[in-house]
């Protein structure tokens, strides 16, 4: 296990502002007279079951606590600094970067994801700065052109264990990013990177079998160094995180398929969730234009969505009763779920979208060309790693297969589109047009 945090006495609390108990009683019936019961609004205090900044396990290099921010909005910081969360502004969510100016990217995608989590953790009296911190990182292990480059970099890899998003994310942030002089990576707490590897439920099983298939090398290494229990449910926040993440492309990825032209308003129609919710915007403003009918939809969808995991998660931790951030990851089960009757929904419409937009024989042809983009690039620099710049090629040209693949990988993976496009040209004298 790594290093521990010194932790001044007296903080359980945590850093933010507490209020009076006429505070309390004034703003308490005003939440109940809404109907919306013993959630929280940010000015009551965190859960029992919440994850205490207080109480972090700390960080794999030992470092001074900071004298104004918890342990939790360090971390946050620290991602929004990051070279990887900037590139995240020129990598494809569904459609490439460049193909217009509205469509969402993976930095658009994760600033959405982050704004639901924290709602969803202050609702549930989590640690909101945890919560945002697990959502603003997930993301950062994405290749360039999306599911498409990480499918075709996973083929190249197949002989040195294959590529995985997150344990990439994993390894961006504890050894490619180099901002600080005495450690590689970010240093963030155990908290935000248990969050990172398991915000998709346990890995293992209490005998360290894969739950999906062998564990990726770089989480199974990082866990000797900083065991996060990969047999364990996350925390409540990154649960959040998680779900946060499938509220809001379900919903934005219909807002981008519309204003494609791949998708219809009354294509949703026949979709349950959707779908009754199309037809209350419609009987409720029938001379409202397309526009923003579409848009009437996306945010009472996202309401909806958020409402039943609201619902649904405070119905769990009452039948549960978890007492501490550790009751939380033995569960044995999610907290932080949809209903049975909203999961259905959640799974017809991803059934639709996979059939309708990410399959949809425009779409196909563009993720071709960048398939072969991503191919292309990896064949050249692993035949001559001289081809990449300063600093990743040092070395290369002696190491062995698994270490020069694995440094090629990380260069592929860190590109954005436009990057990745620059260097396909530079490279080749054909580049696919990709829009």
């Amino acid at each position: 296990m790594g290093g521990q945090v010194n932790k001044p006495g007296g903080r359980a609390g945590g850093f933010g502002r507490r209020v009076s108990i006429m505070e309390e009683r004034q703003a308490g019936p005003a939440s109940a007279d809404r109907g919306l019961g013993d959630i929280g609004f940010g000015y009551r205090p965190r859960a029992p079951y919440a994850c205490d900044p207080a109480r972090s396990r700390g960080r794999l290099f030992d470092e001074a606590e900071s004298p104004t921010r918890t342990p939790f909005q360090r971390d946050r910081d620290r991602i929004v600094h990051s070279t990887a969360f900037r590139r995240l502004k020129h990598k494809t969510q569904v459609f490439v970067a460049h193909e217009g100016d509205h469509y969402r990217t993976r930095l658009t995608h994760t600033i959405e994801v982050a704004q639901i989590a924290r709602a969803l953790a202050r609702a549930l009296r989590g640690d909101e700065d945890l919560a945002e911190a697990v959502a603003l990182v997930h993301d950062f292990g994405h290749t360039p052109f999306g599911h498409t480059g990480e499918d075709a970099l996973n083929e190249k890899m197949a002989p040195w264990g294959g590529f995985d998003h997150n344990a990439q994310s994993l390894r961006v942030v504890t050894r490619l990013e180099r901002r600080y002089a005495e450690f590689d990576g970010l240093n963030l707490t155990w908290e935000t990177l248990e969050g990172l590897v398991k915000h998709n439920g346990p890995l293992t099983d209490r005998q360290g079998n894969g739950l999906h298939g062998p564990v990726p090398r770089t989480i199974a290494d990082y866990c000797q160094l900083h065991d996060l229990e990969l047999d364990r449910y996350a925390s409540l926040e990154a649960q959040c995180a998680a779900i946060a993440d499938d509220i809001a492309y379900d919903t934005h990825d219909i807002d981008d398929g519309i204003r494609s032209g791949l998708l219809g308003l009354d294509m949703l129609e026949g979709l349950a969730l959707p779908g009754s919710i199309l037809k209350a915007v419609r009987e409720r403003y029938p001379a409202l234009d397309s526009v923003r009918t579409g848009h009437e939809l996306m945010r009472r969808q996202i309401t909806a969505m958020v409402e039943d995991v609201i619902a649904t998660a405070c119905a769990n931790l009452a039948r549960l009763r978890p007492q501490s951030a550790t009751d939380v990851h033995a569960a044995g089960e999610p907290i932080v779920t949809f209903s049975s009757g909203i999961a259905k929904q959640e799974r017809e419409l991803k059934a639709f979208l996979y059939a309708r937009l990410y399959r949809h024989p425009d779409v196909m042809r563009e993720r071709a060309g960048a398939e072969r983009i991503v191919k292309d690039l990896f064949d050249a620099y692993f035949a001559d790693p001289r081809a990449m710049p300063e600093g990743w090629r040092e070395g290369l040209d002696r190491a062995e297969e698994r270490i020069k693949a694995r440094s090629v990988a990380d260069f592929l993976a860190g590109m954005t589109d436009t990057y990745a496009l620059k260097e396909h040209r530079r490279l080749f004298d054909r580049t696919p047009d990709l829009g």
